[in-house]
């Protein structure tokens, strides 16, 4: 949905997009990859809004913080 600005599931375009947030102790949508709201990383979420199908997308930019955090914990 993203990319093709059509839901896979019913083929509307009537999409809405939602950004990701980090907000206190933890909320909001995101993956911590650290101790504090300044290490979360985005989770942005696609909605169609004929039939509620749903994707969600971290932004490129964002990945590599991502497998850092991990490759940390092992």
């Amino acid at each position: 949905m993203k990319n093709t600005k059509i839901c896979p599931k019913c083929q509307s375009a009537d999409l809405v997009r939602i950004d990701g947030y980090s907000g206190p102790y933890g909320s909001g949508n995101n993956v911590m990859t650290g101790m504090s709201v300044f290490s979360a990383v985005n989770v942005n979420r696609y909605i169609c809004c004929k039939c509620g199908f749903t994707e969600e997308w971290i932004d490129k930019e964002d990945i590599e913080k991502i497998v850092k955090s991990r490759k940390a914990k092992r």
